[in-house]
């Protein structure tokens, strides 16, 4: 029986689809590719049934229809180029298409969508065996075909977070665009963006924050000192004026330990004279009634008397990391140490 070779050796898993081949040489017969052991990626390509479909999986199957300067594009792009939060999902439960870019007439199957808008070979890099679109252009395209503004402003956050771009790039590459579908959302979301978002979630709580209670901009990921220098937290969000300081609980703080470990951060953050607030993953059910417990917090942070026992000015030894060119200068060790913490948001 014809077993397919891996797809490239960086990328162990991944296999590449292959046509039917009376002598096994390298396909299956068409008997076998009818059987339980083989499933069809559609264009008459098969892979082993068993070959789990994770996102690079899926990426690597829509490639195979792809011909001389056509690639995949959007969020399968940007994951196979390393970026972490673009998992090819809705909410982590309904899988999105992968998008490929083509120049000629191909008919989307189910599990790919084709863009037959123009692409500069320029705009092609091949990793790993894969051509995609390069990550500015990757990102553009999910910020222009968003489901709305603040799918947007995640994706750029999020590709930021990967330091595959900057803002400052991104900006560059959509003012030379003409006036293609979705540019003025994409244009948009880049006045939204922040080049320090930990995570979707947090990026979404900023766009409660501004957009729905109409509070100041925050900062992202800001470390928070005592006045004697000692880093106290990083909150995820805070305002530099009050003093407002916005906590995301997703489900992994949902246990009695992670619990324990909030209550003792917000305790260190009100005994600086901090007024935090925290949003649960549950709050995405009834944003009103959190909307109401921001603000109330903002009215007490506000309205909180004498000097300050915080600041977000940092000491003389720390190594921020707020922006992608200052992580794009940290080597390896350095990465470890400086960002380990992101990896837990």
């Amino acid at each position: 029986m014809y077993v397919p070779p891996s797809f490239h050796p960086d990328r162990p898993g991944l296999v590449a689809p292959v046509r039917v081949d009376a002598t096994q040489e390298s396909g299956p017969t068409r008997g076998q590719a009818r059987g339980r052991r083989w499933r069809s990626t559609g264009c008459g390509l098969y892979v082993p049934a068993s070959v789990p479909q994770t996102p690079h999986q899926r990426a690597v199957e829509a490639a195979a229809v792809l011909g001389v300067d056509e690639a995949v594009t959007g969020w399968a792009g940007l994951a196979w180029l390393g970026a972490a939060w673009f998992d090819g999902t809705w909410d982590g439960a309904r899988p999105r298409p992968v998008t490929v870019v083509a120049r000629r007439h191909v008919r989307a199957r189910p599990g790919f969508e084709v863009s037959q808008e123009f692409l500069h070979p320029r705009e092609i890099v091949v990793v790993d065996g894969l051509p995609v679109t390069h990550a500015v252009r990757s990102v553009t395209f999910e910020m222009r075909y968003a489901d709305g503004l603040g799918a947007a402003v995640e994706a750029i956050d999020m590709a930021c977070y990967a330091d595959l771009v900057s803002i400052a790039e991104v900006t560059a590459y959509v003012a030379q665009l003409g006036p293609v579908t979705g540019i003025q959302r994409a244009r948009d979301a880049l006045v939204e963006a922040d080049e320090n978002s930990w995570s979707p979630r947090e990026t979404r709580m900023r766009g409660v924050w501004t957009r729905r209670a109409g509070l100041r901009r925050p900062r992202c990921n800001a470390p928070v000192f005592d006045l004697a220098g000692r880093h106290v937290g990083t909150p995820d969000l805070v305002d530099p004026v009050t003093g407002l300081v916005g906590l995301y609980h997703g489900d992994s703080h949902l246990s009695l330990v992670g619990a324990s470990a909030d209550a003792v951060k917000e305790d260190a953050y009100r005994d600086l004279g901090l007024e935090p607030v925290s949003m649960l993953a549950t709050d995405w059910n009834d944003l009103d009634a959190f909307v109401r417990r921001l603000l109330a917090a903002a009215r007490r942070a506000g309205s909180r008397p004498g000097p300050r026992a915080w600041t977000l000015a940092p000491p003389s030894w720390w190594t921020t990391t707020d922006t992608v060119a200052k992580r794009r200068v940290l080597d390896a060790r350095q990465r470890e140490r400086y960002l380990r913490y992101r990896r837990a948001a």
